[in-house]
């Protein structure tokens, strides 16, 4: 079973993202509500997965996707972010994410995204 941390400042969408990825058997290790949270978690929990929100308090996604690429070179972080911000996918990449989904999100595709990285 996979393990995977959810980074996201919406309640909503740690809800949401946890119930999609426990129904096809991932294992939720820990939730964090900014990328400040998120790297410190990411430390302590060692997931095979983080899924990271772009834009949050704190310390954004991409600074947060940075500093967990300096831990672990082949970490596996794949980013949310809203519509519109699609300029951060390049970003993103360049940085070493390993996917990007788009919100508003259909599960198939964070299922199929996620599994590419296992």
């Amino acid at each position: 079973m996979k393990r995977v941390l959810i980074v996201d400042d919406s309640t909503f969408i740690r809800v949401q993202l946890k119930s999609i990825l426990g129904k096809e058997g991932f294992e939720i290790v820990g939730e964090a509500e900014n990328g400040l949270v998120g790297v410190n978690k990411y430390q302590e929990l060692q997931p095979d997965i983080v899924t990271m929100d772009v834009t949050m308090p704190e310390k954004d996604g991409i600074q947060a996707l940075k500093e967990i690429m300096a831990i672990n070179s082949k970490a596996n972080v794949v980013m949310i972010s809203a519509m519109g911000q699609e300029r951060f996918v390049m970003e993103a990449v360049t940085y070493g994410a390993k996917g990007f989904i788009v919100k508003p999100f259909k599960s198939e595709y964070i299922i199929e995204t996620l599994n590419k990285l296992i």
